[in-house]
């Protein structure tokens, strides 16, 4: 299920997070070869990337929220 990205976070190993707005948090590494995301890596390419979706799979699994949206705005 895709959901906007509406902020970001880092977790306890210093690695980026997208917080969803379905209220899920998504690791969002860029660890090449295998993930190529150079933007994460900037916050003006962190900032471009607000309002993009994301396919949540915890949404899909239909796990519970990470954390409550409403609060984010």
């Amino acid at each position: 299920m895709e959901h906007p990205i509406i902020g970001f976070h880092k977790d306890e190993e210093d690695d980026w997070v997208a917080e969803l707005k379905c209220g899920h948090n998504q690791h969002v590494r860029h660890n090449p070869p295998w993930m190529l995301r150079p933007w994460v890596t900037t916050e003006e390419g962190r900032k471009s990337r607000l309002g993009k979706e994301l396919n949540c799979k915890k949404c899909d699994r239909n796990e519970p929220q990470d954390f409550d949206p409403s609060c984010q705005e």
